[in-house]
């Protein structure tokens, strides 16, 4: 909510077919319900042949609830075959880390939901490794150590969900989880999964990229941020942060500025999804602003 109205916000997300007309409609219904518009954003992908729109709005009546504005929403949606989502702005997201044993990653989102930057409940932290556990413990978020091997992938991929189900968690990030996911995995997780690496990929894949990227004498190295498919580290791209180098740079000096630009990344990643910013529209992602 923001200061000086104490109205709940509603984030209304709606996508359709590229038409004319889904603007006003939109925006008229909400007006006739008694709404106040507070962002609007909305963008027409010529190419794909379809509309995209995010609107934040408050409803100055007593007598509108969330029960009429589903209802209004959803024959809206009917007319003009459009896909929505009606969330309370103020909900906070359930998430589920999954880490290996690199910790910069996930001490920076700690940190960010701390300070209430990032609006979430971080409701478990899984790893293959106990490493990080007590980065969990000083924050007193449950820990699942889950150490997973070839055989035992089906298992840990399981136990995984178990946790997911019984937390009812809406996002997984893989801040630096170092292990592939089995395909059937990733398909259960379509959208609702992030990860982070090293933009490197796929030009310098495998062990030690950075000692590549120097031995190539690259000048610009990055981040990508990215939701997960089966397709290793080619999903939808949600952030990217690059930052240009020079030969003097060791390849100590470029791990210590990718696992900036990783943080950076990630958390941008993270706070666009949370913010119900992001579309999917085949292997490309619509951000709105």
């Amino acid at each position: 909510m923001q200061a000086g109205n104490d109205k709940p916000r509603w984030i209304l997300t709606a996508t359709c077919p590229s038409g004319h007309g889904q603007v006003a409609a939109v925006s008229g219904l909400i007006t006739q319900g008694k709404g106040f518009i507070t962002e609007f954003s909305c963008f027409d992908d010529e190419l794909a042949g379809r509309f995209f729109i995010r609107c934040v709005f408050y409803v100055d009546s007593p007598n509108v609830g969330e029960e009429n504005l589903r209802a209004a929403f959803a024959a809206l949606a009917a007319n003009m075959k459009m896909e929505w989502t009606l969330t309370p702005q103020a909900e906070r997201m359930r998430l589920l880390l999954m880490v290996s044993q690199h910790d910069h990653c996930l001490r920076d989102l700690l940190y960010r939901v701390r300070i209430g930057e990032l609006p979430v409940e971080i409701v478990g932290i899984v790893s293959n490794h106990e490493t990080l556990a007590p980065l969990a413990a000083a924050d007193q978020i449950p820990f699942h150590y889950l150490p997973v091997s070839a055989e035992t992938k089906p298992q840990q991929e399981a136990a995984v969900w178990e946790i997911m189900e019984r937390e009812q968690v809406q996002l997984v990030v893989l801040a630096r989880y170092m292990q592939v996911l089995s395909d059937s995995f990733c398909a259960r997780l379509q959208g609702r999964a992030i990860n982070i690496h090293h933009s490197f990929l796929p030009g310098f894949k495998g062990a030690r990229p950075y000692h590549q990227a120097y031995e190539r004498g690259v000048k610009i190295i990055g981040a990508t941020a990215h939701y997960v498919t089966a397709d290793l580290d080619e999903g939808p791209i949600i952030e990217q942060v690059v930052e240009r180098v020079g030969h003097a740079f060791l390849p100590e000096e470029l791990k210590s500025l990718g696992r900036d630009m990783e943080c950076r990344a990630l958390a941008r990643a993270v706070r666009l999804h949370t913010e119900h910013r992001i579309f999917l529209s085949g292997n490309r992602t619509v951000i709105l602003g």
